[in-house]
């Protein structure tokens, strides 16, 4: 079940996508999830590195979809820097 339903590999962002929302970032971590695709083969598919997949995936347990959202993130740092 991805953010808003059940997904298919054709329902996932192309793999040229390089602005990433945080709906984008929910399917693709419900696709790992639902065993649609491993975590492996997404980083390949998307050039991202494991380090990124770890982060939304703790964004995502800290603070569900809303908490892949770029603009926490940066408060957060701006937070930790002060």
């Amino acid at each position: 079940m991805g953010p808003s339903g059940p997904i298919s590999l054709g329902d996932l962002p192309p793999s040229c996508t390089a602005y990433w929302v945080s709906r984008r970032k929910a399917e693709v971590l419900a696709a790992i999830d639902g065993g649609l695709l491993e975590a492996s083969d997404a980083c390949a598919r998307y050039r991202l590195s494991v380090e990124e997949l770890a982060a939304w995936r703790r964004a995502v347990d800290r603070a569900g979809v809303p908490g892949l959202r770029i603009t926490k993130l940066r408060t957060a740092r701006s937070a930790v820097r002060r």
